[in-house]
Order: C-alpha cells, then sequence, then structure tokens
C-alpha cells in the first residue's frame, strides 16, 4: 500500500494515465503501462470518467499495473453520480483485484445528470466518499488539492479549509491539480502547513506538448500562464516538433526548482505518453 511508503518519509515520483474511450484502443493501454511501469515510478495512479462512466476499465488497468508490473497502483473514484450501492460494487472490485490505494474525489457532473438528480446525489462531497470508504476496507485514500484554489471555492482559505477536511477524513496524501507557477505552489503549500495540514503534497505536472493542450486540458483547469510559458506558445505555436521539446525543457525546469525546494515528491500527468515521460524523467 502506498500508506507504507508514506511512513518511509521518501521523496516520491509518480505518474498519471487514463484508460482509453474505445475498446480497440485497450489492448495498446496495457503496452503505454508496461513502458511507464519501467521508468520505475513509486506508483501509478489511474483515472476515471465522469459519473464513473469508465470505473471497470480503470480497475481493469489499475489491477494490470498492481498485480502484473508490481507498481502500487491508486484507483480514482468519482461519487458525483454514483450511488452507495454502485461504490459499493466498485470496492468488491478492487478487493478482488489487490488494489488497496483510491483517490477519492467528488468528480464532475455528467451532462447527462438533471437537476434533481445532481440535489438528491448520495455523495455531495469527496469526504462523504472517504467517510464511506473508510468503513469497508483498509486502504490508502488520497485527495486533491488546488493550487491556485478550486473554481468553485469561493476564496483561497475557505479551499484549504477543505483541504483541511480531507485530511481529517482520512486522506494521507494529496496530488495538486496541474500548475505552471511554481511560486503559486510554494505559497499554497506554506500556507496548508501553517493551518496544520501535514500530508505529503505532490506537486502535479503537466509537460504541454501541443497547442491542443493549452485549448483543452489548460483551459478546464484553469491554471495561470507565467510569461516564460506564454513566450514558449507564441514562439512556436507553429512548429509543433520545436514547441514539444521547449515544452518538455519547461516541466523539466519546475521539476528540477521544485526538487531543489524539497517537495514531498513529483506527480506527472503523463497523458499517456511514455516517450515524453521518459524523456523528463531522464533529465530529472
Amino acid at each position: 500500500m502506498i500508506a507504507d511508503l508514506i511512513k518511509t518519509g521518501k521523496k516520491t515520483l509518480s505518474f498519471e494515465v487514463f484508460p482509453p474511450k474505445k475498446d480497440e484502443e485497450f489492448a495498446n493501454a496495457f503496452e503505454v503501462m508496461d513502458k511507464l511501469s519501467a521508468l520505475q515510478p513509486d506508483f501509478i495512479s489511474v483515472t476515471y470518467g465522469a459519473g464513473g462512466s469508465r470505473s471497470k476499465k480503470t480497475l481493469d488497468i489499475a489491477g494490470y499495473i498492481q498485480n502484473t508490473l508490481h507498481t502500487d497502483a491508486l484507483a480514482h473514484m468519482t461519487c458525483v453520480g454514483s450511488t452507495i450501492a454502485s461504490i459499493d460494487e466498485n470496492i468488491r472490485e478492487m478487493k478482488i483485484r489487490g488494489v488497496r490505494n483510491i483517490l477519492a474525489l467528488r468528480g464532475d457532473r455528467p451532462e447527462s445528470m438533471t437537476d434533481e438528480q445532481y440535489n438528491s446525489r448520495e455523495f455531495e462531497h469527496a469526504t462523504d466518499l472517504m467517510e464511506h470508504l473508510n468503513k469497508s476496507l483498509e486502504l490508502t485514500l488520497a485527495g486533491a488539492c488546488y493550487p491556485e484554489k478550486h473554481f468553485e471555492a469561493p476564496d483561497f482559505a475557505s479551499d484549504l479549509s477543505y483541504m483541511k477536511e480531507k485530511e481529517e477524513t482520512g486522506a494521507s496524501l494529496f496530488i495538486s491539480q496541474l500548475f505552471f507557477d511554481n511560486e503559486c505552489f510554494y505559497r499554497f503549500t506554506d500556507a496548508a502547513r501553517k493551518i496544520g495540514i501535514t500530508s505529503p503534497i505532490l506537486p502535479g505536472i503537466m509537460p504541454i506538448t501541443s497547442i491542443n493542450q493549452i485549448t483543452r486540458t489548460v483551459s478546464l483547469s484553469g491554471s495561470s500562464i507565467p510569461k516564460a510559458l506564454s513566450d514558449i506558445i507564441a514562439n512556436y505555436s507553429d512548429k509543433p516538433d520545436d514547441l514539444r521539446k521547449a515544452g518538455i525543457e519547461f516541466a523539466v525546469s519546475q521539476i528540477r526548482d521544485l526538487k531543489a525546494h524539497d517537495v514531498d515528491g513529483i506527480h506527472i500527468y503523463t497523458m499517456n505518453r511514455p516517450k515524453t515521460t521518459k524523456e523528463i524523467v531522464d533529465a530529472i
């Protein structure tokens, strides 16, 4: 379990992957996992579709990582569109696969979810899911955190109080939303420690390797773009190879600075790209 690793105080390296949307792409996903596991991360987290739409695929990949690759798997679990019964079924499936680590999330509201369904949901917050999971079996629970504040939080202080509540409910580590300005992360972790949050906080780093990422992933995250990165985007927007190289170099620079500041570990959003991930890991 990841909890055992945390107790050693080791500075961890971890990756995030996602299940493919199409069944025909599923076989290739295991090859991607093989290549990422060869980079010797301490654990690999596996994302979960909105409302649990890909929960079975999440568990299949997490089970492969855990049992075939012998790398700790951290399965994402969202609750916004879930019932207690469906969560319990997922827990049973996890137990069968030997997966004992969960990143507990509220998740985004599915587009098909009506207002009536949303307002009567069985789990309102990630902490509600954590409380339920704590009743089920021995687990390592992780939580999400937001260096630049969750977009729904009224203010920074409120968002930190929610994070503290997650820790008190059972989160033994946190993984941050992606960010590109390290100073934001340092301010955030300083503030978290000041209110008594003691669990490891892993900075989430995503290399920008294409313009599509800027328009899709970055805009959804709401992360601020520092001048150094905006200059890269402006200079190489019509030069995809140069943009990829500069984006990787920017991520490497971020990670080196984070390591120099003695952060608890590094979590890389791999976008299922083992080649890019290997270039970063080799450089750091």
